[in-house]
């Protein structure tokens, strides 16, 4: 199992400012290539202080500027408010940019504030995300494409520059019926039980495997990344600490989330109360003590879980998520890959 460092842009203090919360996300994935992580993951959202980069693109090309080995995936581009034949231009450039580090993950959206404020209401999301990803594939495999449907219309075009190779592309899905679905399709998967249970998640994967399994050798490349909330810890006091700052977290998550209230002032969202308690987020989420989340992350790579994105950014200081970093990479991640044990010896010799 590899692991990826998810650049997560929390930004719940918003006189912290752009300049510093940015500053910070390229130290994270500076950090995670001298450490040994597979790779790092950019969000795409806009008008609210969570999970904030309006051009995740632009942050992939600049990582790759800053880093030698560590890919960089989109966690998860937004299709729907996007218009595809721009969008698939950039993406061509931003993989050539990146010298082929690129992974692209493309979702429908999930917070109706946002959507319906860049003039996508929520319910249309599915049908938009269905025809704008088949425009996509489209522009990206062929030329001289022309497309009549309900979201595009357009006569016969090439994007240029041509593709320089094939961008692995990964679906993100979260309802395990619907992974089934999309990884019969082909498609990798990344996906996210938030902050539920183990349970849920066991779920997620088993429907990945059912549907990967079913397609063969034809199914036997396709990876499954999973994205959770964690913090190396050394008590359990540091525990219930790092444990409140992800109940902050969700406070404003399920505020903008597929159901929530939407509640949005100036930029910030307002906190609300979240579905789960703190002690409920210490059992389900990935904080702990080096030997707890071992055995946590162990229950993933029995499961088949491909790659773990942690999400460290739940309000720590940067400092202390640096860290963090640094000792997930020493005392966690040797013990299920041999890539992060070699890269750590040398960044610690």
């Amino acid at each position: 199992m590899e692991f990826n460092h998810f650049l997560s842009s929390y930004y719940p203090d918003t006189s912290y400012g752009g300049a510093r919360l940015y500053g910070d996300m390229i130290a994270q994935a500076k950090l995670a290539d001298n450490l040994g992580y597979a790779s790092v993951s950019v969000p795409e959202h806009h008008l609210i202080n969570i999970l904030i980069t309006p051009a995740p693109l632009m942050m992939a090309v600049k990582i790759a500027a800053e880093t030698r080995n560590v890919k960089i995936a989109t966690s998860i581009a937004v299709l729907p408010v996007h218009d595809m034949r721009v969008y698939a231009g950039e993406l061509v450039m931003a993989d050539i940019l990146t010298e082929g580090r690129l992974i692209l993950g493309v979702g429908r959206g999930a917070f109706p504030y946002e959507m319906e404020r860049l003039g996508v209401a929520i319910d249309d999301t599915r049908e938009k995300f269905d025809e704008s990803l088949n425009v996509l594939q489209a522009l990206l495999t062929r030329e001289e494409v022309s497309w009549q449907g309900k979201y595009y219309n357009f006569e016969a075009l090439t994007v240029m520059p041509r593709p320089e190779r094939p961008i692995q592309m990964m679906m993100a899905v979260m309802v395990p019926e619907a992974i089934y679905h999309c990884t019969r399709r082909g498609f990798h998967i990344q996906t996210t039980p938030l902050q539920g249970t183990r349970e849920h998640m066991l779920e997620q994967v088993n429907a990945f495997t059912r549907g990967r399994d079913e397609l063969g050798a034809a199914g036997s490349h396709l990876t499954l990344s999973l994205l959770r909330p964690g913090f190396v810890v050394s008590n359990e006091a540091e525990k219930r600490q790092k444990a409140e700052l992800a109940y902050g977290y969700y406070q404003r998550f399920d505020n903008v989330y597929v159901n929530g209230p939407g509640i949005v002032e100036n930029g910030a969202i307002r906190p609300i109360e979240p579905h789960l308690s703190v002690d409920e987020l210490m059992e389900n989420l990935l904080i702990g003590t080096p030997q707890e989340l071992i055995d946590k992350l162990s229950v993933y790579a029995e499961a088949g879980v491909d790659e773990t994105i942690m999400n460290m950014n739940l309000g720590s200081p940067q400092g202390e998520i640096l860290e963090g970093m640094q000792r997930f990479a020493e005392e966690v991640m040797p013990h299920f890959t041999k890539t992060a044990s070699a890269r750590t010896k040398l960044q610690t010799a």
